[in-house]
């Protein structure tokens, strides 16, 4: 499948992650209907992903280094980065992303920051499917990372 560069380094991938986000954050402003044990229950849950969330990204963001860009074509000084939170998934930062918008909607009981979320995992799936394509041409042993680390959460997908 060959997904589109948007931009020389993937830039227009980040633009409309981002818009995403943004719409995410202010459909879980929006007031919910979402009261009661269910509206407690799901302030819970959302919290707990958020904070699994937030956790995620630090641990990819620390991991990379200097290594680290939001596009998804690797810098010139990058280095493939195998170990830490990469030795489970090859996207912890796309995957933490993805669990505090889920987070975020569900904390604030709002059904379309969830569905838009579910939107954002769609993109940062495609964004993925491109940084990998660039990952593979520059480093001969991404293909075997690939094999045995899953995308974004263990034992899933």
């Amino acid at each position: 499948m060959r997904i589109p560069d948007l931009g020389r380094r993937g830039q227009g991938w980040v633009v409309l992650q981002f818009v995403l986000i943004g719409l995410i954050a202010l459909a879980g402003a929006l007031p919910s209907s979402t009261t009661g044990t269910m509206g407690t229950i799901l302030s819970v849950v959302g919290a707990a992903l958020i904070v699994a969330g937030g956790v995620m990204a630090m641990l990819a963001i620390q991991a990379l280094g200097p290594s680290f860009t939001p596009d998804p074509r690797p810098l010139e000084r990058a280095v493939l980065v195998e170990s830490g939170i990469y030795a489970v998934v090859r996207h912890p930062m796309y995957a933490g992303v993805t669990l505090g918008a889920l987070g975020w909607g569900c904390f604030n009981g709002s059904p379309l920051a969830i569905a838009l979320s579910g939107l954002l995992l769609v993109v940062l799936t495609l964004k993925s499917i491109r940084e990998e394509a660039w990952l593979a041409e520059r480093y001969p042993g991404y293909p075997a990372y690939v094999e045995r680390t899953k995308r974004f959460f263990p034992g899933l997908i």
